[in-house]
C-alpha cells in the first residue's frame, strides 16, 4: 500500500448513552486502529455540544496514550485563538515527555464552538491586546523548540518539561494562506477535505504549501464504508455543510443552516453570507474507498489520510477502521 491510514475521532454520543460511554468507545476505538497498524489516533475539540464528549483535546490525549502503546496519539486539533500559547506548548511538551515520540499537537483557527462558548472561552482576553492567529502559532513553535543556548538566563522565557522528542507539529486547514503559514514556520500541512473537499480547492492549498518550501501533507477525508455499496449509500444520511461570512469576522463552518443562523443570532451580527458546500464524502465498500484514496495519492501525491467517519453509532466507526486495514492487501495486489 501506497500510503497510510489514521484516524479522526470526535467522541460522539450516541442517543441516550452517558458522555463516559462515549469516551471509552474512544479508547477502543484507539486500542483497535493500533491493532490494525494505523499511524495516528486524533481527538478533536468542541464546545458547548451535548452530543459531543470531547471538549479538551490534551486530556483525552494523555488518557488515550496511558491506554496504548505504539500509536501516534494527537489532537485534531486544539482550537488555539481561546488559549495561551505558553499553557499549549507546556500541556504538549508535558505529554511528549510523558510518551516520547507518540504525540502529536494539531493546531486549528476555528473556534470549535458558537460565539457564547467562544465568549466564555476567552473573557479574561482584553481584545485590544489579544494577539492574531499567525501571532498566536509563532509563538507556541517558538516556546515548542528547546535549542540549546549557553547564554539563556533566568529572565528568559521557556515551555518546559523540554522532551526529548518534541511534538510532532501539524496546521490544520483548507485554504492557500493556512497552507502557506504551515510552511513558513515548517509545520506539517493537513488539509480539511472532509470540509472543503473539492479537487481544485485541494490542489491550490497544497501547490501553495509545496510552493512556500513546506514538507509533510496529510488529507482529511470523509469516509462511508460497508460491506456494499447499498448499505453505505444508506448510512450516508444528510453530508452538507455551510460556510458562513460574517463581515468583519472570522469564517465559520457549520453542519446545518439552523446551526449558522444560531451563530449569527449569537454574534448579533446583520452583514452576513451562508454558503452551502458539499463536502468530500467517499463511500462505498472497502475497495472503493481505497480506489479513491489511491486516486489522491497519485493525483497529490498524498502518503496519509486522515480518516473521519461522520456517522455517530460506534459500530459504524468501529467497522470503518477495521473495514479499510482488512482491503488495504487485497487493493495493494
Amino acid at each position: 500500500m501506497s500510503y497510510t491510514l489514521s484516524f479522526l475521532d470526535k467522541s460522539p454520543i450516541d442517543g441516550p448513552e452517558r458522555a463516559s460511554q462515549a469516551l471509552q468507545r474512544s479508547l477502543a476505538l484507539a486500542k483497535r486502529a493500533e491493532e490494525l497498524g494505523y499511524r495516528r489516533f486524533w481527538v478533536a475539540e468542541h464546545h458547548n455540544s451535548a452530543k459531543l464528549a470531547s471538549s479538551s483535546p490534551e486530556v483525552l490525549i494523555g488518557f488515550l496514550l496511558a491506554h496504548t502503546h505504539r500509536i501516534h496519539i494527537g489532537s485534531g486539533g486544539v482550537m488555539l485563538q481561546h488559549y495561551s500559547a505558553y499553557k499549549v506548548a507546556e500541556n504538549f511538551n508535558l505529554l511528549s515527555t510523558l510518551a516520547p515520540g507518540r504525540v502529536d499537537l494539531g493546531v486549528g483557527k476555528a473556534p470549535g464552538g458558537l460565539p457564547l462558548s467562544t465568549a466564555a472561552l476567552q473573557k479574561a482576553y482584553d481584545p485590544t491586546r489579544k494577539p492574531s492567529f499567525e501571532a498566536q502559532l509563532a509563538e507556541l513553535d517558538g516556546f515548542l523548540r528547546h535549542e540549546q543556548d549557553n547564554e539563556r538566563t533566568t529572565e528568559d522565557l521557556a515551555a518546559f518539561p523540554a522532551p526529548e522528542l518534541p511534538p510532532g507539529r501539524f496546521l490544520l486547514g483548507a485554504s492557500p494562506e493556512s497552507a502557506k503559514l504551515a510552511a513558513h514556520l515548517g509545520w506539517n500541512y493537513v488539509y480539511a477535505g472532509h470540509i472543503h473537499g473539492d479537487d481544485d480547492a485541494i490542489s491550490q492549498s497544497l501547490s501553495a504549501y509545496r510552493q512556500a518550501g513546506g514538507g509533510t501533507v496529510l488529507l482529511a477525508v470523509s469516509v462511508v464504508t460497508a460491506q456494499t455499496t447499498s448499505l453505505a449509500e444508506s448510512l450516508l444520511g444528510d453530508t452538507r455543510r455551510f460556510r458562513l461570512e460574517i463581515k468583519d469576522g472570522q469564517g465559520v463552518n457549520v453542519g446545518s443552516r439552523e446551526q449558522a443562523l444560531e451563530y449569527v443570532r449569537q454574534a448579533g451580527a446583520t452583514d452576513y453570507r451562508i454558503e452551502e458546500r458539499s463536502p468530500r464524502v467517499i463511500r462505498g465498500t472497502p475497495t472503493d474507498v481505497h480506489t479513491e484514496l489511491q486516486r489522491l495519492h497519485r493525483r497529490f501525491g498524498i502518503d496519509e489520510f486522515v480518516i473521519d467517519c461522520p456517522l455517530s453509532e460506534g459500530a459504524h466507526r468501529l467497522n470503518t477502521i477495521e473495514l479499510l486495514a482488512g482491503a488495504r492487501g487485497a487493493v495493494a495486489a
